[in-house]
């Protein structure tokens, strides 16, 4: 620890815009990574998130199956047992917990810094006595929208380390099929961490089916409304699938290398498994592109059906200025002072007992002929409006 503060102070000299205790920090910087350029290699310091840590153990094999909530990190001693697995599932982000943790299974330090620092991307590590693996789960924000976090899975001999950041997550089935027994009991650890992936990448697809509810509601909202505040919804749902395809992008890489076999800790029977998640991420990829493109034309489209509104407005203001011309005319040629005295050629009309209706009813006629030739020419039809979509 001490090497640590030593990194820190010396960090703290050569960059003093960076991060450390007592300075304020920026608001979208979360608790586990803020961090000292220059650190020593594998060294996170005393991190510790808001939320509870948990640990829940589940040991099983074919025959028999133990569900434990550790409370004591001494715990971790004797946790594993000759032929049985270990699943070790802890939430919440704790510098002191995840050290302990690695003692207890030999992990490597630059490995329990990943899980530590959980910005990375989707990626896999083979070290000596255990395999990391880096994935992303996807899922609806309390505040609405989606929200990502970090899962980390440290897959060892006969034992399964989960990290998560917060409490919730995709996993429930797959711990209903464990305390219910088959497959994934007499299998080992490889396949029950293909399980909780292939969970985290089926909890893509509701997601999915929720954001094009969302682009079929705007695209009515915005054939109907021209309204500016769409402009800010159009936004933020494509922010959201940016998010979203950045955190699914790099795990095809993650399965492909998975399912080759690259990593022996992957039986071959798991192997074909993976290959069926790979399939799964790849249509997920597939969705995400089309719905950026359609969250893409959402803006054009808005842009479009504002400017056919105004366009309309513009007609419609160019109409009645069209019948107003003649009207002004008519009108100010009947409000020039000429005396009809001098000449009987000097507005005759005036000295007329119907000079005042004639004048109206010349107005009036001229003005019904021009909406007439305008509804003939078809300037005065509105288009129609298209009925909402039946989705069946």
């Amino acid at each position: 620890m001490a090497e640590n503060d030593d990194d820190a102070a010396t960090a703290a000299k050569i960059y003093p815009w960076a991060w450390r205790p007592g300075k304020r920090k920026r608001k979208s910087s979360p608790p586990y990574e803020r961090f000292v350029p220059g650190a020593a290699p594998g060294s996170f310091g005393d991190i510790v998130t808001t939320d509870d840590v948990s640990l829940d153990v589940f040991r099983y094999d074919a025959e028999g199956f133990e569900e434990l909530e550790l409370h004591d990190l001494s715990e971790l001693t004797g946790l594993c047992q000759p032929g049985k697995v270990v699943w070790l599932d802890v939430t919440g982000i704790d510098s002191a917990t995840l050290e302990a943790i690695a003692a207890a299974f030999d992990l490597h330090a630059l490995a329990v810094e990943d899980a530590v620092l959980a910005h990375q991307r989707a990626k896999v590590e083979s070290y000596a006595g255990h395999d990391l693996l880096i994935a992303r789960t996807i899922q609806a924000a309390p505040e609405g929208g989606l929200r990502s976090e970090q899962v980390s899975f440290f897959l060892g001999d006969g034992f399964l380390v989960t990290v998560q950041e917060l409490k919730g997550d995709p996993w429930e089935p797959a711990r209903e099929r464990l305390r219910a027994g088959g497959r994934l009991r007499s299998s080992g650890p490889d396949y029950l961490l293909y399980a909780l992936l292939d969970a985290v990448v089926d909890y893509y697809f509701p997601l999915l089916h929720d954001v094009s509810d969302r682009i079929e509601d705007l695209e009515d909202v915005i054939i109907a409304s021209s309204d500016d505040r769409h402009v800010s919804r159009i936004h933020t749902l494509r922010r959201e699938l940016i998010q979203f395809r950045r955190s699914v992008w790099p795990l095809r890489e993650v399965l492909l290398t998975l399912s080759r076999g690259d990593l022996p800790r992957f039986q071959p029977e798991t192997r074909v498994f993976l290959r069926d998640t790979q399939d799964h991420v790849l249509r997920v990829l597939d969705l995400l592109e089309s719905y950026r493109e359609m969250g893409a034309s959402l803006m054009d489209l808005h842009l479009s059906v504002a400017s056919q509104r105004m366009n309309e407005i513009m007609k419609v203001l160019t109409v009645i200025s069209t019948i107003f011309i003649p009207l002004s005319f008519i009108a100010g040629l009947y409000g020039m002072n000429f005396d009809p005295a001098v000449s009987p050629l000097n507005m005759p009309e005036t000295k007329w007992a119907w000079g005042y209706p004639f004048s109206l009813a010349l107005m009036a006629a001229v003005a019904l002929a021009l909406v007439y030739y305008f509804r003939r020419r078809g300037w005065l039809v509105r288009r129609e409006r298209h009925p909402r979509r039946d989705r069946g």
